[in-house]
């Protein structure tokens, strides 16, 4: 079954293009390589005629039903020490709520004030599918119309050893991969979703990762700024905390606008300041992007001459030796095939890039303890939900890191932003204790 399922004939293309090819790192010349230019936050967005402008415009798409949400959710929590769908996580600082939850009823919140039916596209992989579709299935889809739940499988590609071989992790069994992020656009298309998107009259797609709860999935702002410059896919940034953080780098290089990760950029261009002394490639990429329908099912189709290119890296794969015993290697044996997303940006009409602030819109959940951990998101959303109250007039009692010294947290059926937040806050005709535990819905 495995067998029939792969096309051997991209697997030899991307052998010679690729792998015999030597293209195993990155080609740039750093040299050639600018800071991407970007929209900069208005300081009060509420107010400023440039970014009320794109508000009416994402609103009126909105409301039109013209947008999607899509969350590419195919990996486990292995690196969390939990096992099942990182999706399927207890993220929320007071009740628990899964990342799965906090990401459906930011949608119902937006289904509410806009009046219509935001389809969501939820992508698995073969080793979650069963999981993630019961998972919400069990949980009566938080409340969303199951019609506009759309699941569907990551792609997965064969890795290959030094020769170009297809290996085995089974007598039986191919040693398949994930074929990227970038793989999405891929699967969006061949297993119907985007047509089914066509059929509903969506023209636009907000996508982003499983492990971000502070993301904006519904920005009319973003919407309308993509809507306004006429752009295929759009991508937010948000400004390094430090010079070597993990994120890919927003650049333009040979006049297209193209995201570096972190791994190919050299670090003394992570650590280059400008001319005021701040960092020169500021602009991190944390995978939250616009993208149009026409433009996803054309780079995500079979013409080879517009659809995302791959790229190839050294990993350590399990295999089986000649004596048939499944060996994990402790070093790089193999070659795994992927595509990355944001490599859309380059051959996109008019990208543009829009700041977004990581207090309002990033903090991800990738690792068991420390950076980007449980508790560090917690931290974040409770940070957030502190900033929204005291906008709202609320004191509250803070450590020396700014952080609330008791849990608090807010729905996303109340407020998904603080504007929304302080004119519902403010209508409460009996507001909460504030104390230890409070929790707004």
């Amino acid at each position: 079954m495995q067998l029939e399922e792969t096309d051997l004939a991209e697997i030899g293309h991307l052998n010679k293009t690729l792998l015999f090819a030597n293209k195993t790192t990155s080609q740039v010349d750093f040299s050639k390589l600018k800071p991407a230019p970007y929209i900069p936050m208005s300081p009060d967005k509420e107010a400023d005629p440039k970014w009320l402008e794109a508000k009416r415009a994402g609103e009126d798409a909105i409301r039109s039903g013209k947008l999607a949400t899509f969350v590419v959710a195919g990996g486990q929590g292995t690196r969390l020490g939990y096992d099942a769908p990182k999706g399927t996580l207890p993220v929320s600082p007071v009740t628990g709520k899964t990342l799965f939850q906090i990401f459906a009823e930011k949608i119902r919140n937006a289904q509410e004030k806009y009046g219509v039916e935001i389809p969501f596209m939820v992508m698995t992989s073969i080793i979650n599918h069963e999981q993630i579709c019961g998972f919400f299935k069990k949980n009566g889809y938080f409340g969303l119309n199951p019609d506009k739940v759309i699941f569907f499988k990551q792609g997965f590609i064969p890795s290959v050893d030094k020769n170009g071989k297809i290996i085995l992790s089974g007598k039986d069994e191919i040693a398949l991969a994930p074929n990227g992020h970038g793989g999405c656009l891929r699967a969006m298309v061949r297993s119907g979703a985007t047509a089914k998107l066509k059929k509903l009259g969506v023209e636009y797609i907000s996508y982003f990762q499983v492990d971000n709860p502070l993301v904006n999935i519904i920005d009319p702002f973003f919407l309308g700024f993509h809507i306004l410059e006429k752009s295929d896919m759009s991508s937010k940034m948000i400004p390094k905390a430090y010079p070597l953080e993990r994120v890919g780098h927003f650049c333009i290089y040979e006049g297209k606008l193209c995201v570096i990760e972190y791994s190919d950029l050299p670090p003394s261009y992570q650590e280059m300041l400008d001319e005021s002394g701040k960092l020169k490639f500021i602009a991190g990429s944390v995978a939250i992007h616009i993208l149009n329908v026409d433009f996803v099912e054309a780079k995500g189709g079979d013409d080879s001459s517009v659809r995302l290119p791959f790229h190839v890296a050294f990993k350590k794969v399990p295999y089986l030796d000649e004596s048939g015993n499944l060996v994990k290697p402790s070093t790089p044996n193999g070659y795994k095939y992927e595509m990355f997303v944001f490599d859309a940006l380059e051959s996109a009409s008019n990208p543009l890039v829009l700041e977004g602030l990581r207090g309002d819109e990033f903090s991800a959940v990738k690792n068991k303890e420390g950076v980007d951990s449980p508790a560090t998101c917690k931290r974040d959303q409770k940070r957030q939900f502190a900033k929204w109250l005291e906008a709202a007039g609320v004191n509250l009692e803070k450590d020396a890191d700014g952080t609330p010294i008791f849990d608090i947290e807010i729905s996303p059926l109340f407020a998904t932003n603080q504007a929304d937040f302080v004119k519902k806050w403010n209508a409460l005709e009996k507001k909460p204790e504030i104390k230890d535990g409070l929790f707004v819905e």
